[in-house]
């Protein structure tokens, strides 16, 4: 019975060993969230400075971007925390892959600051620059998502994966509305950006609704009474209501550029709250299971003092779900020790069903999401649109075939393998 414990005790220890490897994933993603907000301000000065004749923001962008190569300095610190060689485990591979693209991103920084400082190239292009080691970045917190294994920390991670995705199509919302009012009127182009990046933005925030813990729910329900709400909702209507043939003031991009960035930056407390709290969960989660492992130690030292000539136990038989199926009686020392251990064994097995229960319906959203990414790729690829046409042809196939978007997003994906591998 020793010997089994010792597997149980091997069990716990691999538990927080995964568990502290989580929270250095959850270290990681808070610091990728800090050069996510830096490079998302950098980026909206960087806007307006192209799109205006003046040098009115060159000090403001400067002191951004010195905040940015910090927040930089320290993920690329982070960056250096694992050790390759021993993290090996399948589920890293995609994790690394990605990591390695927000590296490579970051280092074509240096010559994209420079262009905007020579106004080499339009605000469009800025955006564009800027936005690829974002969305690296993005792609790193997914897949910690996709990934961890306590659902707590994995619900959180949802959340907070979706608040961060929500914020940077406000950003990309707010850097469209700069260049529409700078000016002076939104193209048909433009206005369809706007209504993408506006339904983009709720579908992300009602997934971070159904995940958030609730303090997080507490802060974001505060924001609807904020007044630079229905300001930024004026702003889109007179957007909306432009044409060459109506122009608006072109002095309106400044309020329009405060009030998002407000409103940007009221994301970031709550993604704060959400990387402070996952920090807190895969602290309490290590210390549960490290106090569990202590429990089964002295279990195993108790179960050590028996006496080692009692009788053959009795034997308690078990299925792959942990279910009593048959009981044999032996003396009473011997039933104690097994009784004493298949417990353990039981109930660590009911802990893990459920874990995994939990994760599964977690993770659902996260697969609905790769799915739908993959079908919008392909449709960019195939038909050579651009991204909101591409996921309006998905809402349309859903609405005419009466099904889930994730049902279409699938079929398409799948036939789309089909036909490669014919």
């Amino acid at each position: 019975m020793s010997r089994a414990l010792d597997f149980i005790l091997a069990a716990r220890r691999s538990e927080i060993q995964g568990l502290q490897q989580l929270d250095t994933t959850c270290e990681l993603v808070a610091k990728v969230s800090q050069l996510v907000h830096a490079l998302q301000r950098e980026r909206g000065y960087s806007n307006v400075h192209l799109g205006s004749a003046d040098d009115q923001c060159q000090d403001a962008l400067d002191a951004l971007t010195a905040q940015s190569k910090l927040a930089e300095a320290a993920l690329l610190d982070g960056f250096e925390q694992p050790d390759l060689n021993r993290a090996c485990a399948a589920e890293k591979v995609r994790l690394f892959n990605h990591i390695a693209a927000v590296i490579h991103g970051l280092e074509g920084l240096v010559k994209l600051r420079a262009a905007v400082r020579r106004r080499a190239l339009s605000a469009d292009e800025s955006t564009l620059a800027f936005s690829r080691p974002i969305a690296a970045m993005l792609a790193v917190v997914f897949e910690a998502a996709d990934t961890a294994s306590e659902p707590q920390v994995t619900r959180c991670l949802v959340a907070l994966f979706n608040m961060m995705q929500g914020k940077e199509l406000a950003g990309q919302e707010r850097a469209t509305g700069v260049a529409g009012f700078i000016q002076g009127w939104f193209s048909p182009v433009l206005l369809e950006r706007l209504r993408f990046l506006g339904e983009s933005q709720q579908r992300c925030f009602e997934t971070f609704v159904d995940f958030a813990p609730p303090e997080a729910l507490l802060a974001w329900k505060a924001l609807a009474a904020e007044p630079w709400q229905g300001e930024i909702e004026r702003l889109r209507q007179v957007a909306v209501r432009s044409s060459q043939r109506q122009p608006i003031p072109t002095s309106l991009y400044q309020p329009w550029f405060e009030l998002t960035t407000t409103r940007i930056d009221a994301f970031k407390t709550i993604e704060d709250e959400l990387t402070a709290e996952l920090r807190a969960q895969c602290q309490r989660s290590i210390a549960e299971a490290s106090a569990e492992l202590d429990n089964h130690r002295a279990l195993l030292k108790r179960l050590g003092n028996l006496d080692s000539n009692a009788a053959s136990p009795g034997t308690r038989l078990y299925n792959v779900q942990a279910t009593e199926l048959e009981s044999v009686t032996g003396d009473a020392m011997g039933h104690q020790v097994n009784r004493s251990v298949l417990d353990v064994v039981h109930e660590q097995n009911q802990r893990l069903l459920a874990l995994h229960d939990e994760l599964a319906l977690v993770r659902t959203s996260l697969d609905e999401r790769k799915w739908v990414e993959r079908a919008k790729g392909l449709l960019m690829q195939r038909h050579g649109v651009n991204e909101p046409e591409a996921y309006r042809l998905l809402q349309q196939a859903a609405m005419t075939q009466g099904v889930r978007l994730l049902d279409v997003a699938r079929t398409l994906v799948n036939k789309e393998k089909n036909h490669k591998r014919a």
